[in-house]
């Protein structure tokens, strides 16, 4: 059986009648860490909103393919129920629902069984202390009057509270202090360790590189993959910028 997750065959997209992706390949196996850098407007978050069924996206050319099943033509919740995650690189507030209340609704979307209350606040409350999150948090809507680093920190609380099989981190570092980042990075690691997780990190920092393993960084620009390597590529990347790979798709 084939250890390809996600299967990504001559992506482009349009908006607006202007190319925004172009022609993208990518493969990512079973309990990869991928990421994905590039200069503002390169198209990092439209890849993964593309990924995940934005509605807003339209692919002209290409076909996803997940598990070894086509679904190109699935909306977002059906990719999600497979078990594709994205974090937001700005979380939204949904005023009415509490993060509790909202959690065991996706869980339970996401499986399609019941969930069992006592364990569920059992899970949460323990995600919630990994997260250096108050557990008063659970009864508060969701992100409503939440810091921006309790709204990254809720994105990883999902995470790990709905146990997917891929998930696309669009930024989570983004606007985060040192310890912010810290937890957070924290709360990956446990995604990666204990729930064999696939990851894909859309990032033009590396704050949240420093404490992961890294299978492969691709660069991205002007909505092309102009180089794919090793963890050195970050290197690279601090030390000399984007603007090496700016003349490859001038």
């Amino acid at each position: 059986m084939s250890d390809v997750l996600l299967d990504l065959q001559h992506i482009s997209v349009d908006i607006d009648e202007k190319p925004v992706l172009c022609d993208i390949a990518l493969k990512i196996n079973k309990g990869e860490t991928h990421v994905l850098m590039g200069p503002n407007g390169a198209g990092k978050s439209t890849l993964g909103n593309v990924v995940m069924g934005n509605p807003a996206y339209t692919l002209t050319h290409g076909t996803i393919t997940f598990e070894g099943n086509d679904i190109t033509e699935e909306k977002a919740d059906a990719r999600a129920k497979a078990g594709i995650f994205l974090s937001f690189q700005n979380p939204l507030e949904v005023p009415g629902i509490s993060l509790e209340t909202f959690m065991r609704s996706a869980i339970q979307q996401r499986t399609g069984e019941r969930v069992k209350l006592f364990q569920f606040q059992k899970d949460l409350q323990a995600t919630m202390t990994l997260l250096n999150m108050d557990f008063s948090y659970a009864a508060r809507d969701l992100n409503v009057g939440f810091s921006g680093g309790e709204r990254k920190k809720s994105e990883i609380l999902q995470l790990l509270m709905l146990n997917p099989k891929f998930a696309i981190l669009d930024e989570t570092d983004s606007g985060l202090d040192v310890d912010a980042v810290r937890t957070v990075s924290k709360g990956i690691e446990e995604y990666k360790t204990h729930h064999d997780g696939t990851l894909l990190i859309i990032t033009h920092s590396t704050k949240i590189l420093e404490a992961l393993h890294v299978d492969f960084v691709h660069v991205i620009v002007k909505g092309r993959i102009v180089k794919t390597g090793d963890r050195s590529l970050v290197a690279e990347i601090n030390k000399n910028g984007f603007e090496q790979f700016e003349a490859v798709v001038q």
